[in-house]
């Protein structure tokens, strides 16, 4: 397991991180956010009709200013049905400031392979390609096309921002809701109340499998690590994919102030594990430096109440191994921590 910090990146001391705005005064110029720099795109501008406390609305903004820069501005985005694409384009009106296009709930993969197609056979190999959606039009209903991308290695960045559910259409299940979580469509009732365990699948993995050039996880709650796995991303040609964890505070039922919050304890327990790929191969994983409990995380939500309650102990147990099974895997503590 390699957890080297690449060149490219400086580290960022814990003293530097009080503040978003002192973290970046404190960081060498190149390596401040996009967001902090007055050059910034603002691809994704005010007015848009995201939720309070929206962590899908932050994630878009940092990673296509993101791609925008690493791209001295010539991309072309395509985007799949969804929250993201609902609440900024409700016609006639749209919050996006690049070339956008929306098709279908399954086929922005598509789309975005015929888009990146197009621009080859133009001769524009400088205007780069992404595709976007939420976890339920990427790991279910796009996966085949999502599929079809990684196996032709098409030159396109999949962003999917994996809110855990579909949300924009009543909180429902998705392949990428955890186990024992509550959804309108896995309520918490009987003797294993909310989502299944032997349900689901782990597209970063999946994609893995493909041997692709890049796949990267990413969370809200580390804007600078989501801004440089973007750009490094476009630092490669052919099939990419970042997944960017994005709590949803309507849908897991927390509160609009603890979208960031739930995104840092997600990764601190070891429930949503930060890595890098290259190839099949992991480069990368970003180490824990404080670990919590998982109880800790399912208690700022709704979602998870039922697993507190007498008789379904063994939830809690199950999801405490399956962060501590992440924790192992991935190597994501010093062997002197791993038992704290």
């Amino acid at each position: 397991m390699v957890d080297q910090v690449p060149e490219t990146k400086q580290k960022v001391k814990f003293y530097q991180t009080g503040t978003f705005t002192v973290g970046n005064r404190l960081l060498d110029g190149e390596q401040r956010s996009v967001q902090a720099t007055i050059d910034r795109s603002n691809s994704l501008d005010s007015g848009h009709r995201a939720c309070q406390g929206c962590g899908e609305a932050l994630g878009a903004r940092f990673a296509i200013d993101a791609v925008m820069r690493a791209t001295n501005n010539q991309m072309i985005a395509a985007n799949a049905t969804g929250c993201l694409e609902v609440f900024t384009t409700p016609y006639p009106e749209t919050a996006w400031s690049v070339p956008w296009i929306h098709s279908l709930f399954g086929n922005a993969a598509a789309v975005g392979s015929g888009i990146a197609a197009a621009m080859k056979a133009k001769g524009r190999e400088d205007v780069r390609v992404i595709a976007q959606g939420g976890d339920g039009g990427t790991t279910d209903i796009g996966f085949g096309c999502l599929s079809g991308m990684f196996d032709r290695n098409d030159d396109v960045l999949y962003l999917c921002y994996n809110n855990q559910g579909y949300m924009n259409t009543g909180v429902q299940r998705s392949s990428a809701t955890p186990g024992a979580a509550r959804t309108s469509t896995t309520m918490p009732v009987g003797p294993e109340p909310g989502n299944p365990f032997t349900v689901g699948k782990n597209v970063p993995l999946i994609a893995m499998g493909h041997q692709i050039p890049y796949v990267a996880t990413a969370s809200v709650s580390d804007l600078h690590d989501l801004e440089h796995k973007v750009t490094k991303a476009m630092s490669f040609r052919g099939a990419r994919y970042l997944e960017i964890f994005v709590p949803c505070p309507l849908g897991w039922g927390s509160k609009t102030c603890d979208t960031i919050k739930l995104a840092r304890m997600a990764v601190e327990t070891g429930m949503y594990p930060l890595f890098e790929a290259e190839h099949g191969e992991i480069t990368g994983a970003t180490k824990i430096r404080n670990r919590r409990p998982v109880d800790e995380y399912l208690k700022l939500q709704r979602r998870f109440a039922h697993v507190f309650k007498k008789g379904n102990e063994h939830q809690l147990e199950t999801l405490q191994s399956i962060a501590d099974r992440n924790i192992k895997k991935f190597g994501l503590m010093d062997s002197e921590g791993a038992d704290q």
